[in-house]
């Protein structure tokens, strides 16, 4: 009887580092195949170590954030029940630990890449403020969620020793300021402005002319970079129109949004396109 809270905890803790918004730290493995290096064991192994620390330099994010906001938690409608501090299954002296385990590890990665942590460091410097500071502030809430995405792509394309394409890191900010604006506005939508302070100073009218906007830029911009780095590239285009028109679908007809990561995860058609858009850039970019 006395040996069954461990597993319990342990758990806790592990749903405290959120593995499941692992998926957005894909966007590290960018540069790996647009570079056209996935066919380098070497390449692979070090997008893989970068993805892997991204992860987290994430969680480290998560656990801060947690810590900084367990009273507003509390009495969050569902945050209360899904945050482990917020519910009390796990205390602030382990989650403190947590962090300083996570730094630790990110500590220790700059013995394998300077640059690479450099830019993962920024990262971590980015939610820090954003934690404290700009999640608070109108647009450039938006704008910081954004940017971590940018240097999840930036981070990948330095642990690969390539350059990161202006094409890509403008559509991957477009991209990431669609999928923050959603979020933003199912948030309102589906909580009111009393779940977030920074909602009271938008509407929902307002956020859907942002994200109408990104998922534009996303579009343009995403067509200007496969016909400059690739022809073949063209074909899967069509792909990003059905993936964009299908998130938006999700949202309006679902009330999903609120967790772009589950919003993948549990649409099938959704993720089934994403599969098939990375193995077509797989093939057309294939040496």
């Amino acid at each position: 009887m006395t040996e069954q809270p461990k597993p319990i905890a342990a758990l806790e803790l592990l749903k405290l580092m959120r593995p499941r918004q692992w998926v957005k730290n894909a966007f590290v493995l960018a540069p790996l195949v647009f570079a056209r290096e996935f066919t380098d064991p070497a390449a692979v192994a070090n997008a893989l170590i970068a993805f892997v620390l991204f992860c987290v330099a994430s969680s480290a994010g998560y656990i801060l954030n947690d810590i900084h906001d367990i009273q507003r938690d509390r009495s969050h409608p569902s945050k209360r029940h899904s945050r482990p501090l917020a519910a009390g299954t796990v205390s602030a002296r382990p989650a403190i630990g947590l962090l300083i385990a996570c730094y630790f590890v990110l500590l220790v990665g700059f013995f394998w890449s300077s640059a690479t942590m450099l830019a993962i460091l920024a990262y971590v410097v980015l939610n820090v403020v954003y934690t404290y500071v700009l999640k608070h502030q109108p647009v450039l809430d938006i704008f910081s969620i954004a940017a971590g995405f940018v240097l999840r792509v930036y981070a990948g394309a330095l642990a690969l020793s390539v350059s990161l394409s202006s094409w890509m890191a403008i559509t991957t900010l477009c991209l990431a300021l669609y999928l923050a604006a959603i979020k933003r506005r199912q948030e309102l939508a589906n909580n009111g402005s009393e779940s977030r302070e920074v909602l009271r100073m938008y509407s929902v009218e307002l956020i859907d002319r942002y994200a109408e906007m990104s998922a534009t830029g996303a579009l343009i911009f995403y067509s200007l970079f496969v016909i400059s780095a690739n022809a073949r590239l063209i074909w899967t285009i069509p792909l990003v129109i059905f993936g964009l028109y299908r998130y938006w679908y999700v949202i309006e007809s679902r009330g999903g949004g609120d967790s772009p990561t589950d919003t993948v995860l549990t649409d099938l058609p959704l993720a089934v396109v994403i599969l098939i858009w990375i193995g077509a850039c797989m093939i057309a970019l294939a040496p």
